[in-house]
């Protein structure tokens, strides 16, 4: 090792400088997460009704609960013809004409000039025909309507406490059921069809309903209006409306959280109108996360208008139903499941602000927990936890716009190609001459994507950072422990081996914190951390590492070699590894390997197929509320300490399992990237998870090391006298 650095020793300056510039662009990124230390909770008042109607209480009681907890923002939808025929005192019914059109007398339900009128405007099976039966329903939609709609759009007869409306619909507002093969003695025998089962136009926003309003406001509480728009209903004139609807009540939003398809007012984006008013106002925009805890929901516009007001944004993490129902659940006798969720969110996903749904129980899909104290408790102990993080609650804070410069970008591509062009030099029997050409030729590849893919060079450039200094800390250790083996006697005692597998350990894992630097520091940008933009590739950056210390554990032993001199991969090695006999037992190894490979693999991520045991969940729950942050249970419980054995097996000339345990070992380098790959976490916390590992790690690498030895022992001992 001594001498592939003193060989390489300028490339390995260069590669340390774009590490100090990977640094420095961490710590602007660290500079904007320290500023971003509150959260904000929006009550849903739909949802709130139905918990009221189950308790002893009306909503204005309940309110007062919450508000009481702190909680002054409620999320109320505007009403769209759906609320109003479900849950409201209108009678208001809206149909679709493809189902009005089914009763042949359908003309005679309806006034003449009504008929008269739509027969004269015509009218088709995509269009919704709308009724109202009072002169207070008759205000409310006739109002809403005719601001919200163009007039050549539609068909009214008011008269006064009934009114008749026609909408005209379009086939891009129709709502289908799935296809369906029916047959038929024609063709071949089958056709598809797609029933109408509804429209877009019965849930497009009309307006707040002033009672609500009211109910709120009298409170001392603020209203969040969320309105539903959908593409193609959804330009400057509608969007006008619904300001207009705001201003009606002097409500002035602290934030927009979009429903339906898009922002207010996005069919005409150029005209800036929806920008304009949440620039004006100072509006924070909010990204609605998936059910999947990964990205944000796609809503026309916002992303854009995200980028155009500044990124004045955050991140909302709504409740989910499947959240809702974990009352009781993995044990807990109450909301702790929750609790953790909310938790996880604002500390390790950039959540700022919790669109909160009441709790349901488990076992019930209706039946809301209509005790106040859970509620209380609940948001009492999260705020407790949150603050050894420093966060509290009020308005959501904004995240600073930061940007990656492009010099600072070229110059970590620049590190991570050179970091790649000696990675070969440590198995192959190569000179300083051919390194030299491998890293000009990956000096000009980076400086021509960095021209060509100014877009996909940043996601390259953290790829290629995750992957090679993965590469060069198992370079590192493995080379450490055939040169401790070499240094000590077979018989060496663990006084001798456990410090210097300690320190092996040690200096793998700060090569990998080097490379998670370098792999988080290009994407420290806004965009990213709010998961407008994210790294893709992870199973990929987790799986080449493993490939590659398979190629290099052959060349620093063969196969399972116990004294090979010689560190490089020949032309032999291949030839005696196709050559060799497998023995059952190596099988059987290899499919164990395998299987807890493909677990490893299928488990990352949140689409995962593979679940986590309750036992395991619960496990991590406790280190979360034990610690400040929760160490990667693989790094310190499995992949940590496989370094550590690995160099004790080194020791012992015990090839196989220095293999096994080495494998295990890369894990743990990829792991510490990986724990940097994912931008929407701060930085100290993926700090101080890696501290932990490392501790435990190490802790448990002794330990497992003194079993090691003790079942060695063992083993002499049945061997001497049975074999």
């Amino acid at each position: 090792m001594k001498e592939y650095m003193k060989t390489n020793r300028i490339l390995f300056i260069l590669i340390g400088l774009a590490v100090l510039v990977s640094v420095v662009v961490v710590g602007n990124r660290w500079r904007a997460e320290s500023g971003n230390k509150t959260y904000d909770v929006v009550l849903d008042y739909n949802e709130l009704e139905l918990l009221a109607e189950q308790s002893e209480e009306d909503i204005t009681w309940w309110l007062e609960q919450f508000r009481d907890m702190g909680i002054t923002r409620v999320g109320l939808t505007e009403e769209s013809l759906s609320t109003l025929m479900e849950n409201s005192p209108f009678p208001v019914s809206a149909t679709l004409m493809d189902e009005v059109m089914q009763d042949a007398a359908w003309m005679e339900q309806y006034p003449a000039a009504f008929v008269d009128e739509i027969t004269r405007y015509g009218y088709d099976r995509f269009d919704v025909l709308v009724e109202a039966g009072s002169t207070e329903a008759v205000d409310f939609v006739t109002d809403a309507v005719s601001k919200r709609f163009h007039r050549e759009d539609v068909v009214m007869l008011d008269q006064g406490d009934a009114c008749y409306i026609l909408i005209n619909g379009t086939v891009t507002d129709t709502l289908y059921t799935e296809t369906q093969k029916l047959y038929t003695t024609k063709s071949d025998g089958f056709i598809e069809r797609r029933n109408i089962a509804s429209s877009k136009l019965l849930y497009l926003s009309l307006g707040l309903m002033p009672e609500k309003v009211e109910a709120i406001q009298s409170l001392g509480m603020e209203v969040i209006p969320r309105t539903l728009c959908y593409n193609g209903r959804n330009d400057t004139h509608y969007a006008q409306a619904v300001v207009e609807g705001y201003r009606q009540y002097n409500i002035d939003p602290a934030y927009v959280i979009a429903g339906g398809e898009a922002v207010i007012g996005y069919d005409d984006a150029a005209d800036d109108f929806a920008l304009d008013y949440i620039r004006d106002n100072q509006i924070t925009i909010g990204l609605i996360e998936t059910n999947v805890q990964r990205e944000n929901i796609l809503q026309t516009g916002v992303e854009e208008i995200a980028e155009a007001a500044g990124y004045n944004t955050v991140r909302v993490f709504s409740v989910w139903n499947y959240i809702q129902y974990r009352y009781g659940y993995y044990g807990y006798t109450g909301a702790e499941e929750i609790e953790n969720t909310f938790y996880r969110a604002i500390v390790e996903r950039n959540i700022r602000i919790l669109y909160f749904k009441p709790i349901k129980y488990t076992d019930d899909s209706f039946a809301y927990v209509t005790d106040p104290d859970v509620y209380r408790d609940l948001f009492e102990s999260l705020d407790q936890r949150l603050s050894a993080h420093g966060i509290s609650r009020g308005r959501a804070s904004v995240l600073a716009d930061i940007q990656v410069p492009a010099l600072a970008l070229l110059a970590m591509g620049l590190g991570a190609g050179l970091c790649g062009a000696v990675l070969p030099a440590s198995f192959l029997p190569i000179g300083k001459k051919w390194t030299l050409l491998l890293a000009g030729a990956a000096a000009a590849l980076v400086g021509a994507a960095w021209v060509v893919l100014p877009n996909s060079f940043r996601l390259l450039a953290s790829f290629a950072s995750a992957v090679v200094f993965a590469c060069l800390a198992a370079v590192f250790f493995l080379w450490s422990a055939k040169h401790t083996a070499q240094t000590l006697p077979a018989d060496a005692g663990l006084a001798k081996i456990l410090p210097r597998a300690a320190g092996i350990l040690a200096g793998a894992a700060l090569i990998a914190l080097a490379g998670a630097m370098m792999t988080a520091a290009p994407l420290s940008s806004t965009p990213y951390m709010l998961e407008i933009g994210i790294f893709r590739g992870v199973k990929l950056a987790q799986l080449a590492p493993l490939a590659f210390f398979c190629v290099l554990f052959v060349a620093y032993y063969g196969i399972f070699e116990k004294d090979r001199k010689r560190d490089t991969l020949r032309f032999s090695d291949i030839t005696t590894a196709l050559q060799w006999n497998i023995p059952v037992w190596a099988l059987l190894a290899l499919a164990v390997v395998g299987a807890a490979g493909y677990y490893y693999l299928a488990r990352t991520g949140h689409e995962s197929g593979v679940s986590v045991s309750t036992v395991e969940i619960v496990f991590r729950n406790d280190l979360e509320n034990l610690l400040l942050a929760r160490p990667r249970t693989k790094e310190f419980l499995v992949a940590f300490p496989g370094i550590m054995l690995a160099v004790y097996c080194a020791v012992r000339r015990m090839p196989f399992f220095t293999a096994v345990f080495g494998l295990a070992g890369t894990i743990g380098m990829t792991s510490v990237c990986n724990t940097f790959m994912h931008i929407r976490t701060p930085l100290y916390l993926g700090f101080v998870r890696t501290g932990y590992s490392l501790v435990l790690g190490a802790v448990l690498g002794a330990v497992y090391i003194v079993c090691l030895e003790l079942l060695c022992r063992l083993w002499g001992r049945v061997e001497k006298k049975l074999l």
